[in-house]
Formats: C-alpha cells, sequence, structure tokens
C-alpha cells in the first residue's frame, strides 16, 4: 500500500484525523498536569476556629461566623476527637459542642487533651500547631437557646480552578477544528450522493456524477454512473423492443385489410372497423414511446403561464375551462412535456366531466395542480387502474367516447419524470380532481 494511495482514502483520512485529535487532547492534558500548579488546600487551625467562635468573627476572613436557631450539624462520630479539642480551647463543656464533617474526615496534627470530662484551656505552645482542613460545621450552643456556627469561608471557584477551566476551554477550541474537519470530510460525499440520487429521480437522462475525491468516494460514484447508464439502457431496450413490435404489427394488419376486400360484406365492414381500432392503437402507442425517448430541454420556466396558454386556446374554442388567479410559479422543467401534461389532464376532464376547473399552488416545496371537473366521478374499484396504460374507464364516465388509455400513463410518466407525481381521486362534492405535485 503507498503513500499516495493512503492519502487519497477516506478511510485513512478519517483515522488520521481521529488519531491527531487524540493525540492533541491528550498533549493537552499532559501540559494541564505539568504546567498548572496543584491546588494547595485551605488549612485551619483549631485555635484560630475558637477565637472565631469567641469573638464572632475571622479577622483573615477564612471562616465565616453565623447565628443559626437551630444546630444544622447533627452528630458526628468522626468528629469527636476534634471536639474534644475545640471544648478545650473555648472552655465550654463537651455537650455544648458540635462538631460536623460534610466530606472525608480531616488530618489532626497535635497532641490531644488527656481529660474526658470538663476539659482544660490547652496553654501548651502545641495547641497552636493543631490544624485541620476540609469542609467542616462547628457549632456551639448560646446560652439563650441559639447556636453559633463556624464554617470554611466558600469563594467558589478559586483560582486553580479557573485555570483548569480555562485550560479545558482552551483544549475544546483546539480540537473543534478537527471535528469539523472530520464532520466535513463524512457528510460531503453522502451530500453529494443524495444530491445525485435525488437529480437521477427527477431527471434519469441526468448528467453522471463527476469523479474525485477520495478513493472509495470515486469508486462509489463510478458505480453509480454505470447504475445509471445501465437503468437508462434497460428502460430504452424495453421501449425499443415494445416499439418495434408495435411498428411490425402494421403490416400484417395492412394484409389483413387486403384480404377482407373478398370477404362478404357483414363480415369485411366488422372486421374493416376491428383493423382500424388496431392501427389507431398501434400509432397511439408508437406516439407516446416516441414521446417518451424524446429528451427534453430542461430550463426555468413559469408554469402558471404554461398552463394559460393550454386553457386561453380552449377558451377560445368554447370549452368550458377555469383557470383560478394566483401568483406566477416558477419551476425547472421541459415545457413540451409539461404542457402535453396539462393538455391531457384538461381534455380528460371535459371529456368526460364536461367542463375543467384549474387551480396552481406551492405546497411544502412542491408545485399542485389541479384539474378537477364536475361530472359522475369514477368507479372506486377503477381508481387505482387508471394509469395503467391502455386501460379506459369508460364504464363510469362514458362507454361511446374513451380514446386508447395513453393520456394518463403519459401524465403520470411526465410527472415522474420531473421528480413528481401524479394522483386521481373522487371529489367530495362530486366529480373527479387529478393532482400532479412537481418539485420547485
Amino acid at each position: 500500500m503507498g503513500i499516495g494511495w493512503v492519502a487519497k482514502s477516506l478511510f485513512w483520512r478519517v483515522f488520521l484525523v481521529m488519531l491527531l485529535s487524540v493525540a492533541t487532547v491528550q498533549a493537552l492534558n499532559v501540559a494541564l498536569v505539568v504546567f498548572i500548579t496543584p491546588p494547595t488546600p485551605r488549612i485551619f487551625s483549631v485555635p484560630q476556629v475558637a477565637t472565631a467562635l469567641r469573638t464572632g468573627r475571622d479577622a483573615t476572613g477564612e471562616v465565616l461566623v453565623t447565628r443559626e436557631a437551630s444546630n444544622p450539624a447533627p452528630y458526628d462520630a468522626r468528629g469527636a476527637r476534634i471536639r474534644r479539642l475545640m471544648a478545650a480551647q473555648l472552655e465550654l463543656p463537651l455537650d455544648l459542642v458540635h462538631v460536623h464533617f460534610g466530606g472525608p474526615p480531616p488530618i489532626v496534627f497535635g497532641p490531644m487533651p488527656r481529660r474526658e470530662g470538663y476539659p482544660e484551656r490547652a496553654r501548651s505552645p502545641d495547641a497552636r500547631n493543631q490544624i485541620l482542613f476540609g469542609r467542616f460545621t462547628v457549632s456551639v450552643h448560646q446560652p439563650d437557646g441559639s447556636w453559633r456556627i463556624a464554617r470554611a469561608a466558600r469563594t467558589g471557584f478559586e483560582s486553580w480552578r479557573w485555570r483548569a477551566f480555562l485550560w479545558l476551554l482552551a483544549a475544546l477550541v483546539a480540537i473543534a477544528p478537527f471535528a469539523w474537519l472530520l464532520a466535513r470530510r463524512l457528510t460531503k460525499p453522502i451530500a453529494a450522493f443524495g444530491a445525485a440520487a435525488e437529480r437521477l429521480g427527477r431527471d434519469p437522462r441526468a448528467a453522471p456524477l463527476p469523479l474525485g475525491g477520495p478513493a472509495e468516494i470515486a469508486d462509489a460514484a463510478a458505480a453509480f454512473n454505470r447504475m445509471q447508464a445501465r437503468l437508462n439502457r434497460y428502460v430504452e431496450d424495453r421501449t425499443m423492443m415494445i416499439a418495434a413490435i408495435a411498428h411490425d404489427l402494421r403490416t400484417p394488419l395492412m394484409r389483413l385489410g387486403l384480404r377482407l376486400e373478398r370477404a362478404p360484406e357483414p363480415l369485411r365492414s366488422a372486421s374493416e372497423a376491428d383493423i382500424r381500432d388496431m392501427q389507431a392503437m398501434i400509432q397511439a402507442a408508437l406516439g407516446f414511446f416516441r414521446d417518451g425517448n424524446q429528451i427534453g430541454e430542461r430550463r426555468r420556466l413559469d408554469l402558471r403561464s404554461l398552463v394559460e396558454s393550454v386553457t386561453d386556446e380552449l377558451e377560445d374554442r368554447g370549452e368550458p375551462v377555469t383557470l383560478h388567479d394566483g401568483e406566477p410559479l416558477v419551476i425547472e422543467g421541459d415545457a413540451a412535456g409539461l404542457k402535453s401534461l396539462i393538455a391531457n389532464l384538461v381534455g380528460n376532464a371535459l371529456k368526460y366531466g364536461g367542463d375543467a376547473e384549474v387551480m396552481l399552488s406551492r405546497i411544502d416545496g412542491h408545485a399542485l395542480i389541479e384539474v378537477r371537473d364536475h361530472g359522475p366521478g369514477i368507479a372506486p374499484e377503477d381508481l387505482h387502474r387508471l394509469f395503467e396504460p391502455f386501460f379506459r374507464g369508460e364504464r363510469s364516465r362514458n362507454r361511446d367516447t374513451g380514446g386508447i388509455g395513453l393520456g394518463l400513463s403519459s401524465v403520470r410518466g411526465v410527472a415522474r419524470a420531473h421528480g413528481g407525481d401524479a394522483t386521481i381521486a373522487n371529489h367530495p362534492d362530486g366529480g373527479a380532481i387529478a393532482r400532479v405535485t412537481l418539485p420547485v
């Protein structure tokens, strides 16, 4: 595995970025341990706390003295030794002094008084060396029933904590570019494939995905382009095969027509009508396949203006067509294909419903075309088959007309080629309504 291939591989790029990120964090942690001074514990001597309780204040401000109605410091067996020392310093009975520790027991240095009852005041010089640190509460019962409380004054974040916090914040800022780079490396190819898949859904003949970037992305893009080419070839091959069959059917139909000239009149008339129907179906099928294979130019256009060109032409011929007013609606599409779609929908509404009411709107990033008629509606069992090629629903509308049955298939094909879809349903107030959604 060469160095050049490693540089182009997405896996190795991500791996190296993650490795570099971890190394950066570890380096900052090592620097935190090496360069930031360890915190010095706050040390309190027993005489210092006793003096604060006796006078009601501490000159250094390190001991906070308050007065409370009840004792907030319950009995704590860990404070028995400090309790005796504190009672000796205050020259009070042992039951008037309570000591409570909120955390681990403090470390106490110095001699311990030997008397248990009413202690003597410790006058030894060693009493000044009796120290403790940690969270503590010393309570002294007062003659009026209240309690005088001494606690270690809290100053919030000490300087060493601020330094550690700022250091960790600096580590976060230092690692943010690596995280951003990694996220961008991972999401950019996925976004490109999502856009390509969306483009393929709207236009199967869209330009291939550009090849580039890491080796994995280039391979995936090449596979995507091959898939797109195979899909287009598959559709084209099937379409050309059916079109060829439809084209070749015209020759035997012509021979059948010539032979029928010598047949009796009743048989000849009925057979010629069937032959004309078959020829019309073949001609419509050839037109359908030809239009489906044509590559229309996609450009920005005003959909409302396109619909107006269809409805105005029909109104000039005296057809009952109504287009509701609204704002311009700009989309990107094939003008010829969309005009044929609109003409098919409006023509079906006029043929089977007697009138056509057209509405345009924009909903959730899509253009919505609605064509409604006020006819008898559609049989429920036919709704799911209306877009099938050569299916005609004359049973619920008009048995004498109906065309070949490719108009709605063409409508759905054009809509899906633009990334949208087409549906038909019965309107609650009567008639049928066709809806086409197209991405804006």
